[in-house]
């Protein structure tokens, strides 16, 4: 029975989810994760299951493969996934949605360390032989606006209380219990773009959050404002974006994620009130090794224990 893997991270810095799999039968198909569906298909007919970052499971893809039980997202968005296609074939879509959890934390906050203070501007102009003297933005103190208190916005609102900082909050499912627990606001998404010195983004890519940052949306930011976006790219329409960082509409902002990915060149890229990074929020060796292990476990609860594995996103039963 085959696994099919295109995830460039998996079992990266540990082998045991390789060995656990080899363990249990399996055996482990790696591809690359810009793989075709021609590269794949010679083993679609034998595959039981995959292990995916960015590949799109289809339903192309899963008509060319019938013994496909379960589609493991080594991460946490399932954007990529015909989660309708799969639930119609009655095969399990899952993800890992707390493994990484403070990797991607850490990362959004650095970015919003890195975006106040300029540290990146510093850097490339210092390393270019010259001593500039950057007067930066204050992180503590200030406002911070998060928008989707979930596995990771709660972390980020952990680490924020450690500067002084107000956090406010808007979720589509608050979690009122926490927020209480924590002197966090939640407000609605007008007045979190309002009043916030820094917004980060930690929400899935649906129809109610596609282009949820536009034109509209930035010119009601704060002129001193950043926005930080380690979610989805389409969460943010980066044309509007671009306006709005050369027009000086906010002061600067950050993504570890992009509408087409991998780039090569993006006009955001010309910015200096711009730092982007390759979608690398999660990749940490204790992340990774976690949520590997996590997907090897959910594919033997599915296959050899014949149970419901943990997660399901696509509302199979």
């Amino acid at each position: 029975m085959k696994v099919i893997c295109t995830s460039p991270s998996f079992a990266k810095y540990d082998a045991a989810p390789v060995e656990t799999l080899k363990s249990h039968g399996f055996e482990l198909v790696t591809l690359p994760a810009d793989a075709p569906l021609s590269a794949l298909e010679p083993h679609l007919a034998e595959t039981v299951a995959m292990i995916v970052a960015f590949t799109e499971v289809n339903a192309e893809l899963l008509a060319k493969a019938p013994q496909l039980k379960i589609v493991c997202k080594h991460g946490v968005g399932v954007d990529n996934i015909d989660l309708d296609a799969t639930r119609e074939r009655g095969i399990y879509v899952t993800n890992v949605p707390d493994a990484n959890k403070h990797a991607v934390a850490d990362f959004a906050f650095a970015l919003i360390l890195n975006s106040a203070r300029q540290v990146t501007q510093a850097a490339v102009e210092t390393r270019a032989g010259n001593w500039p003297r950057i007067f930066a933005t204050d992180v503590y103190g200030k406002t911070l606006g998060i928008i989707g208190l979930g596995n990771i916005g709660k972390q980020v609102a952990l680490r924020a209380k450690g500067f002084n900082m107000r956090v406010i909050a808007f979720d589509f499912y608050p979690d009122e219990k926490f927020a209480a627990e924590h002197g966090i606001e939640f407000v609605s998404l007008d007045r979190l773009t309002e009043s916030s010195d820094f917004i980060t983004l930690h929400t899935p890519l649906t129809n109610e959050t596609r282009n949820l940052f536009d034109r509209a949306r930035l010119s009601r930011m704060k002129k001193s404002a950043f926005l930080i976006n380690v979610s989805r790219g389409g969460v943010v329409n980066e044309q509007d974006l671009f306006h709005a960082l050369q027009d000086n509409v906010i002061a600067g902002a950050a993504a570890d994620v992009f509408e087409q990915e991998p780039l090569a060149q993006h006009p955001l890229f010309t910015l200096s009130n711009f730092i982007p990074t390759s979608h690398i929020a999660g990749y940490t060796d204790g992340a990774i090794s976690a949520i590997g292990e996590r997907c090897v476990q959910q594919i033997i609860q599915c296959l050899r224990q014949a149970e419901r594995p943990v997660n399901v996103m696509n509302g199979l039963a």
